[in-house]
C-alpha cells in the first residue's frame, strides 16, 4: 500500500499509541474512538466515491461532519447521545493531530464549530423494589446453574455494575476481610472499591463454594464464567443480557411492575434510585456508579421528583383546581436546588 498519508499515519498513532500508552485508555474506550473514526471515513469515502487512501483532512471539514452527524441519526437511528459522543471522539482526536502537527490546527478549529445536538431531558429508567425482588427469585437454586443465575443478578443489582464491569471482575477483586469489597474496573481504565452488604457476602461465600472450590481470592480467575470443553471461559456481556432477558420476561408474568424489556442496565440504574431514595449523597453515589461527572448522576435526582409528582398527581381529583397548577408546573426539583444539595447548603 506504501507509505501512509499524513491523516491516516495521525489516526494510526493517536489509536495505537497515544490512547493505549500515553493517556492510558482502556480497550472498549480505544474501541469506541475507533468505531467513530471508521464510521466518518467511510461516511467520506461513499460520499465523495473515492477510496479510503484517498480521504484527505481538507475533506473533513465542518459542513461534513455536520452532514456525517446528521447521517448517523436519520439513517442509523442513533440516539443523540450517540451523535454526540461520535462528535467528542472526532474532536479528540483533531485536538491530538493538531499537538503533533501545526498544518491541523485549521482543521481543528473547524471542527471545533461543529455544535452538540442538545439532548432531551432523561427520565431515567429504573425497576421498583418489587419487580426487582420478583427477578431475583425467578432462577430454580436447585440447580447449579439457577444458584449461579440467582447470585450473578444479586451481584449486578447490589454493585451497581455495569455489565461489562460485572463480567469483567476477577477472584483477585474480591476481599472478604473486615470490610468486604470488590474492585471494579471502569470506563477509562478507572477502578473503585464498592462495599459488600452482608447478605451479598453470605451468598458471595457459598457461590465461592460451588463454582470456585479449589481456587483462592488472588486468582486470575474471571467470577462468572462458562464452561466450554472442560474449561472456564469468561462469561460474555450477551450471556448476561440474555440470563437477564429470560428471568425477566418470567418474572413479568407474576409482577405487572417488571417491565416488558428487562436488560443488566435496569438493575443498575434500579440500585442508584434505591441509594438516592433512602438519602444517600448524590457525590457518593456518584462515586458508587463511577461516573465521570456528577452531572450524569443528576438524572436520579430528576426521576426521583419526576416519581414524586406524578404521585401527586394522582392523589389530587381530577375536578380539583390543583390539577390545572401541577400539569402546568410540572413540579421539579430546580438545577439551584441540586447544586445546593451538592455542595451540602440544603
Amino acid at each position: 500500500m506504501g507509505t501512509l498519508t499524513p491523516l491516516f499515519s495521525l489516526v494510526h498513532d493517536f489509536l495505537l499509541v497515544s490512547l493505549p500508552d500515553e493517556q492510558k485508555c482502556s480497550p472498549n474506550t480505544i474501541r469506541s474512538y475507533r468505531k467513530s473514526l471508521e464510521l466518518l471515513f467511510d461516511f467520506i469515502k461513499t460520499k465523495r466515491d473515492i477510496s479510503l487512501s484517498e480521504i484527505t483532512f481538507e475533506m473533513i471539514d465542518r459542513n461534513a461532519v455536520s452532514e456525517f452527524l446528521d447521517y448517523l441519526e436519520t439513517e442509523r437511528n442513533c440516539s443523540i447521545s450517540t451523535r454526540n459522543h461520535r462528535l467528542h471522539c472526532i474532536r479528540a482526536f483533531y485536538k491530538y493531530a493538531a499537538q503533533e502537527d501545526i498544518t491541523v490546527i485549521s482543521h481543528l478549529e473547524e471542527i471545533q464549530k461543529v455544535k452538540k445536538a442538545k439532548e432531551p431531558e432523561t427520565i431515567v429508567e429504573h425497576m421498583s423494589e418489587d419487580a426487582v425482588n420478583a427477578i431475583l427469585k425467578q432462577p430454580d437454586t436447585f440447580t447449579e446453574k439457577g444458584k449461579r443465575d440467582a447470585f450473578l443478578l444479586l451481584f449486578l443489582y447490589k454493585t451497581g455494575a455495569r455489565v461489562q464491569e460485572l463480567v469483567d471482575i476477577r477472584l483477585c477483586d474480591i476481599q472478604l476481610g473486615r470490610h468486604p469489597k470488590v474492585t471494579i474496573h471502569g470506563k477509562g481504565a478507572k477502578t473503585r472499591s464498592i462495599p459488600l452488604r452482608d447478605d451479598v457476602v453470605q451468598h458471595l461465600k457459598q457461590y465461592l463454594a460451588l463454582f470456585h472450590p479449589e481456587e483462592h481470592l488472588f486468582s486470575e480467575q474471571h467470577l462468572f464464567y462458562v464452561t466450554r470443553n472442560r474449561m472456564k471461559k469468561r462469561m460474555t456481556e450477551d450471556n448476561v443480557r440474555q440470563l437477564v432477558r429470560k428471568y425477566g420476561k418470567q418474572a413479568r408474568e407474576i409482577c405487572k411492575e417488571v417491565p416488558e424489556n428487562v436488560h443488566p442496565h435496569l438493575f443498575r440504574h434500579s440500585w442508584a434510585m434505591i441509594l438516592y431514595q433512602n438519602g444517600v449523597d448524590l457525590t457518593l453515589i456518584s462515586q458508587w456508579l463511577g461516573h465521570s461527572n456528577l452531572e450524569t448522576t443528576l438524572i436520579y435526582a430528576h426521576a426521583d421528583t419526576e416519581l414524586k409528582r406524578k404521585a401527586l398527581e394522582q392523589a389530587v381529583p381530577d375536578d380539583s383546581p390543583l390539577k390545572e397548577h401541577l400539569n402546568a408546573a410540572r413540579y421539579k426539583v430546580s438545577n439551584e436546588e441540586l447544586l445546593k444539595r451538592l455542595c451540602g447548603l440544603k
